[in-house]
């Protein structure tokens, strides 16, 4: 059975690498502090396995029309795209702000939403988790063609959390990169929203590539 777990991380892996996945990752950590990319990522991928869980379930345990599996793919372009309006939005609104100040003789550079600034984590969170459960949706077809091949295994809660770890690898290596970005490139308002303005793009372009296929 450790094979299962060992091909069921691998698949994790590479479903990580998928251009949706890194887009909403970016979109998602641009302008976070570490801690906040970390828990995001972290979210993002036990929603993402929650929800694959779910529905490899109810398509082992029910007589679903394989077709089901194709709104997946649709609802996933969907969050994407919808993230990139989102993200044009706020840009043409000149809602994004960037805020500077000091804390144990270190400068910070905060960016945020809308008229106040706070240090809340928990809708960053919950709405990561979220995010990557709806996205889940789109990637049933190939966990199922994974425990095709495994000799038709059934899912299991530690396959997910296998799963997970696989996720997780990439989404934390990606944030890793989007926190050098933070760091070195939105330094001051200009740049802060030409960064967003090309996640807007981007996201744009990969949602309806997706939605398109």
């Amino acid at each position: 059975m450790e094979i299962a777990y060992v091909l069921i991380f691998w698949y994790g892996i590479l479903h990580a690498f998928g251009p949706d996945h890194l887009t909403a990752i970016a979109d998602f950590s641009i302008g976070k502090s570490m801690k906040k990319t970390f828990i995001i990522t972290v979210m993002f991928a036990f929603g993402h396995g929650l929800m694959l869980f779910i529905f490899a379930k109810l398509l082992q345990e029910y007589s679903l029309p394989s077709s089901i599996t194709e709104y997946g793919d649709m609802i996933s372009s969907t969050v994407i795209i919808g993230m990139g309006i989102y993200l044009l939005y706020m840009v043409a609104a000149n809602k994004i702000h960037v805020s500077r100040h000091h804390h144990k003789g270190e400068e910070h550079v905060h960016i945020y939403f809308g008229k106040e600034h706070t240090h809340s984590t928990s809708p960053d969170s919950s709405s990561a988790l979220t995010m990557g459960a709806l996205m889940g949706m789109g990637g049933v077809r190939g966990m199922l063609i994974t425990l095709g091949m495994l000799q038709g295994k059934s899912v299991d809660p530690t396959m997910v959390l296998a799963f997970v770890a696989g996720v997780s690898v990439v989404f934390v290596g990606f944030g890793a990169v989007i926190l050098q970005i933070n760091k070195h490139l939105l330094t001051d308002v200009k740049n802060v929203r030409r960064v967003f303005a090309t996640a807007g793009v981007i996201s744009l372009i990969v949602g309806s590539q997706i939605w398109l296929a």
